[in-house]
């Protein structure tokens, strides 16, 4: 099996490549070696490697410079996605391809469903929701993983970023009204893994393409990961930070508009797959484990 991995130095990237190369040959691109604003770029790349499986973590998701930035993150997460789908419909390929929470707007009560209608708050959100369509109309085989709140041991997110404000600062103020589930970007990796050797002995007619919510188990706040990211790092790291106070998201004004609710139903995944990702609590327990790992090793 042939896969083509995108953004293979991203935070998701990273942690895929070397799982994937478990299940075959693995021809990773970096955004420096494929622009994902040009539709050429990605006709090239696929014609020339021809892969069997497709999967794309690589996405702009600077949520509040695409307020500003819309037409480049329309291009790279809708049309590149598009023209990926299409390619590999044109291969027989399978496409996996990531979006995330801010499809929805956050007002209902309880988590999201598939089949409960988007209805994004800021151009990043509309962005990913144009990307699933454009994958969708193209009738190829394709996994759509709606996911939240990543985060990792590498890259620019927000488990790294309180870990430096903790070393920083006597006192966080984080906010504590916006609801999701923390997701890992191991967890992520390992169930797309996963989800590769599973689905890539299934024939076109019973493959189950269409969109399922990928999502760490249970939920909290900003702050609540925020104190459970200190706890757990407190043990090696020296920390300043002596409180961490909830706020609300009127206290922190962003460009873009994110929502309060932006917890999703994990069983449609679980049901058609048949496992599940773990508890957003043991992600953040096996992300520490990586970091400290790493930094032992460095």
């Amino acid at each position: 099996m042939r896969i083509l991995l995108t953004g293979t130095q991203g935070q998701l990237g990273t942690d895929l490549l070397p799982l994937l190369k478990q299940q075959g040959e693995v021809v990773g691109v970096s955004r420096a070696q494929c622009d994902l604003s040009s539709v050429d770029a990605i006709k090239k790349l696929v014609a020339e490697v021809r892969p069997s499986v497709i999967v794309n973590p690589a996405a702009y998701t600077a949520v509040n410079e695409a307020e500003v930035q819309r037409d480049l993150a329309y291009a790279i997460n809708s049309t590149a996605a598009g023209v990926m789908a299409e390619e590999a419909r044109k291969l027989g390929a399978m496409f996996i391809h990531y979006s995330t929470d801010y499809v929805f707007d956050g007002n209902k009560v309880g988590a999201y469903t598939e089949s409960d209608e988007p209805q994004p708050l800021n151009v990043y959100g509309a962005s990913k929701l144009a990307g699933e369509r454009a994958i969708a109309s193209t009738g190829g085989r394709y996994l759509i993983l709606r996911t939240s709140w990543v985060y990792g041991a590498n890259g620019s997110n927000f488990l790294l970023t309180i870990r430096r404000l903790a070393r920083e600062r006597k006192e966080l103020r984080v906010v504590d009204d916006q609801v999701g589930a923390p997701t890992s970007t191991l967890q992520l990796a390992w169930a797309t893994a996963r989800l590769v050797k599973q689905l890539s002995g299934k024939i076109e007619d019973v493959f189950p393409s269409g969109i399922y919510h990928a999502t760490a188990g249970d939920s909290t706040t900003w702050c609540g990961f925020a104190r459970a990211i200190v706890e757990a790092l407190r043990d090696q790291d020296t920390f300043k930070v002596e409180q961490i106070l909830g706020i609300s998201s009127s206290e922190y004004p962003t460009p873009a508009r994110r929502p309060l609710n932006s917890v999703l139903c994990n069983n449609k995944f679980e049901n058609t797959f048949g496992f599940k990702l773990h508890g957003w609590q043991a992600g953040l327990a096996e992300v520490v484990h990586e970091i400290r790992l790493r930094e032992s090793q460095s």
